[in-house]
Parts: structure tokens; sequence; C-alpha cells
């Protein structure tokens, strides 16, 4: 499936949900998305809270669908092409010198 087509459906399933609406009680406003996506990110790293590897990696895998959501919702409303900015990100740290340890 393509990142647009994932995309349409997200926004297919907010919209059956109300959230966008102006009078909802879950605005899908950037900041509220960004908080979102970060406290879902939070629940991937409680995954490995006191161990190194997920004990439940069909809940870990609900969390990282959560974060890329959230991610997917976020360019979306704010204008950005997600797979572009990713292509050239991945570009732009081809390039890039990482220091050593």
């Amino acid at each position: 499936m393509e990142l647009k087509e994932l995309e349409a459906r997200m926004h297919a399933f907010v919209g059956s949900k109300g959230w966008y609406d102006p009078d909802s009680p879950k605005p899908q406003t950037p900041r509220n998305l960004a908080a979102s996506l970060a406290i879902e990110a939070a629940e991937v790293l409680e995954h490995f809270q006191w161990r190194s590897d997920a004990t439940q990696p069909n809940e870990l895998a609900g969390e990282l669908a959560d974060v890329a959501l959230y991610l997917l919702q976020l360019a979306s409303v704010t204008g950005i092409d997600l797979e572009a900015a990713i292509l050239d990100k991945l570009a732009l740290n081809q390039h890039r010198e990482w220091p050593d340890p």
C-alpha cells in the first residue's frame, strides 16, 4: 500500500469520528497532533523500560502504528509531503559526516 493511500484511510477514519469538525472535543490541530505523537512515542519506549527487548510484540506493533498514524496526520495537516521530506532527509544524511563515539 502506498503512503498516500494510508494517509487517505487515516483521514477517512478521523473524519468518520467527527474529529475534524470545528466543535470536536478532540481538535486535530498541529499542536495537539504533535503532543499525541510524542505521547505515543513514549508508549513505544515503555515496551523497553527495564529490558532490552519488547516482550509483547503485538502491543508494540500497535504503538508503532499509532506513531505512524499521528506522523502521517501531522504532516498532512501542516502541508508537508512526508514522502518527499523523508527522501530529502535521506539524501542529506547520505553526505553527512558522523563523528565516531
